[in-house]
């Protein structure tokens, strides 16, 4: 668990890294496919989850 937890924060650096730089290369997306994969596998995936859910049911009850 331990490693799983510091590979996650080592790929969330690395991916805010990439972005800030503002160049995406493909080695970058795949650094960022990496970090949704062991995102997935924590125990935080229930309150992204969630998050996204909400996120999403807001943004579909906007009418312009």
């Amino acid at each position: 668990m331990a490693i799983s937890i510091s590979l996650v924060l080592l790929l969330v650096i690395l991916a805010a890294i990439f972005l800030r730089n503002g160049g995406l290369k493909v080695s970058h997306a795949l650094v960022c496919l990496l970090l949704g994969f062991f995102l997935a596998g924590t125990s935080m995936a229930p309150t992204i989850h969630d998050g996204v859910g909400a996120t999403a049911d807001l943004v579909s009850s906007l009418h312009p």
